[in-house]
């Protein structure tokens, strides 16, 4: 009986909802494997679509286990707050995956993390990954603040992922900046610059 080939390098993608896409993110890594000369067949894929502030998800789970088993030696993420937005859990992880042997390679910040410094490094990253998220929240808050002060906040309809760019420009009509827009409407201001720019 012939023996299941085993793919020593994972892939792992998350996005936090199930109308968000990960193209960018296989994008960037993909362009990492091909510099980096590692073979199609030799990758696995897993891709999740929940939140990073539980380490429950489909696809991390069936992570872990092939790392437990063995068969991952090289994880490869576009950011290390794709494994987790919680410092503490992020550290626990990386440490467990250093331990274990396993190569933890972030693309985008371009580092490689093994053995002791490794999870050094990974900590001080978590760490500001927590703030950064922590700090987004805080903006949103603000923005929305600042929109029901004037009156015009109604916010999110349900069922939508997105806002709709007439109340793009409503807000901005209002007075409100993009960024305060962006903030109180929960999108990027990317998002906000391009609902203009087509309204």
């Amino acid at each position: 009986m012939k023996k299941a080939q085993t793919k020593p390098v994972a892939c792992y993608c998350r996005v936090s909802s199930q109308g968000q896409k990960n193209d960018s993110q296989r994008s960037e890594i993909r362009r990492w494997l091909r510099g980096n000369g590692i073979a199609a067949n030799a990758v696995e894929w897993f891709e999740d679509k929940e939140t990073g502030r539980t380490l429950q998800r489909p696809a991390f789970n069936a992570l872990q286990e092939a790392i437990f088993h063995g068969t991952v030696k090289t994880v490869v993420v576009w950011k290390l707050d794709r494994i987790s937005r919680r410092q503490l859990d992020g550290i626990q992880v990386l440490a467990d995956w250093c331990d274990r042997g396993v190569r933890v390679v972030s693309v985008t910040q371009m580092i490689d993390l093994r053995g002791a410094i490794g999870r050094m490094v990974a900590s001080v990253l978590f760490g500001l990954a927590e703030i950064e998220f922590e700090y987004r929240q805080e903006r949103q808050a603000a923005g929305i603040r600042v929109a029901k002060k004037r009156g015009i906040y109604r916010g999110r309809k349900k069922g939508t992922t997105k806002a709709q760019p007439v109340r793009v420009l409503e807000l901005r009509d209002k007075g409100l900046t993009a960024g305060e827009i962006a903030s109180a409407l929960d999108i990027s201001p990317r998002t906000v610059f391009r609902y203009l720019e087509i309204t």
